[in-house]
């Protein structure tokens, strides 16, 4: 992984997901956001608080859109202190379904699809999800302030203007057809200098295109089952990451095999998506190491242009086959089909590659091992130590800055979130061994 992702916040922090509660303080303490020590400080812009707090639409209601995505992510470290909830899905007045942030409909007018004010109520229901269970990237979009200053923002962005979701495809191939476009790139990798691009969490698109989202199956209906107390149905709001932990209330209300066997259906989808995604991964890995030699050896850029497509469309089609969790089982046809494409796409690269390398006399090249996390992170060049220490001194510093003035102006209850803090409970594994 270290190699694919090296010199990305991704190659530095990855940890196992746990829920919405979470969410904010992961935000927070993840290695990928860096060690500010200011408002203008850090690696990353304000739009990674985006999907991450009710905070965030009432900001851009009271700043503007522009002026949210203007800046660095340390600038609304003291604002945004209310982790996921209530106001991120419902009108905080009449409790209704309501889409809180613009890039939406906007996307979904790009792919000629319904707003979510035009959808239906069991759409919706799955439309709230697609507010962040999405792939976006930051369009880069230079404005000027009321005072006629020059800004720069970093609109978050859905690439879904060749559309999404038609005929069993998730539209991965339409996305790369737009971002080379554009010619976007989130990094460039170190070690084969190819200009890359990262998959963030596709489950919607995925999900649009599989056989539950194509039966009218929502995410709600599965991640937040019907619940019956007495006379009273609800939609349970404890968001099941696997629903197969409450199958009672998800896949048996519409399957009638039982439930061992639909585990094992599941496990079985499970297992085929692992294979393929090794297989996928090894190659690219391989393809990134290969180029790096090569260029080391002498070969220029255009004899390299053709190879770096190949692993830049390959590697996206792995990665947004896996970045959504889910994919395997929303839509396990079109998962296996990117990871198989991708893998295709790296295979190519590497046989270009052979005769580039044999061209400039490197012909018993083999990649080095990186069969470990320590192995990969060792070749992309991660010092692990010094980046934990930069995040301690931050947390030990500014972050609690943010927080004292959160509390001072009333904006959040810090002892309601004091047990969801990673460094104090141990719950996350970025800092330990």
């Amino acid at each position: 992984m270290g190699c694919l992702w090296e010199s990305a916040s991704g190659s530095q922090d990855y940890n196992s997901p746990r829920g919405h509660y979470y969410a904010l303080q992961d935000n927070i303490n993840t290695l990928r956001t860096g060690a500010p020590v200011d408002a203008k400080t850090g690696p990353l812009p304000t739009a990674c608080w985006t999907c991450k707090s009710p905070d965030v639409p009432r900001l851009i209601e009271e700043d503007g859109e522009l002026e949210f995505f203007t800046g660095k992510w340390a600038k609304y470290g003291s604002q945004i202190v209310n982790t996921i909830g209530c106001a991120n899905c419902h009108d905080d007045k009449t409790a209704q379904l309501k889409v809180r942030v613009p890039q939406l409909n906007r996307a979904l007018q790009a792919a000629g699809l319904k707003t979510f004010e035009e959808s239906t109520h069991q759409e919706k229901r799955s439309l709230v999800c697609a507010q962040c269970h999405v792939e976006y990237y930051f369009q880069k979009t230079e404005w000027k302030d009321a005072k006629g200053d020059a800004k720069t923002a970093m609109v978050v962005t859905y690439p879904w203007h060749n559309g999404i979701g038609k005929e069993g495809n998730a539209g991965v191939e339409g996305m790369i057809e737009y971002y080379d476009k554009i010619g976007f790139s989130d990094w460039t990798n170190s070690l084969s200098k190819t200009p890359m691009l990262k998959a963030q969490h596709p489950d919607y698109e995925f999900w649009k295109t599989g056989i539950h989202g194509q039966k009218g199956v929502s995410c709600a209906d599965c991640h937040m089952p019907y619940t019956q107390e007495g006379a009273v149905k609800y939609s349970d709001h404890q968001v099941l990451m696997n629903p197969l932990k409450a199958m009672d209330r998800t896949c048996m209300n519409c399957h009638r095999e039982s439930e061992e066997k639909l585990k094992g259906i599941v496990h079985q989808k499970y297992e085929r998506k692992e294979f393929l995604n090794k297989v996928a991964l090894d190659n690219l890995a391989k393809a990134h190491l290969e180029t790096a030699k090569a260029i080391e050896a002498g070969a220029n850029d255009d004899e390299l242009k053709e190879i770096r497509k190949l692993i830049r469309h390959g590697q996206f089609k792995v990665d947004m086959a896996i970045a959504g969790h889910g994919n395997f089982f929303h839509a396990p046809e079109e998962t296996l089909r990117l990871l198989a494409a991708g893998s295709d796409d790296a295979q190519k690269a590497r046989i270009k590659l052979v005769g580039v390398l044999a061209k400039h006399g490197v012909m018993d090249y083999i990649a080095p091992d990186f069969d470990t996390k320590a192995k990969a992170q060792s070749l992309a060049k991660v010092d692990m130590a010094a980046l934990s220490a930069e995040k301690m001194k931050f947390k030990q510093t500014l972050e609690q800055e943010w927080k004292k003035e959160a509390k001072a102006k009333g904006r959040a209850n810090p002892e309601l979130y004091k047990d969801v803090d990673t460094i104090d409970n141990g719950k996350s594994s970025w800092n330990k061994k």
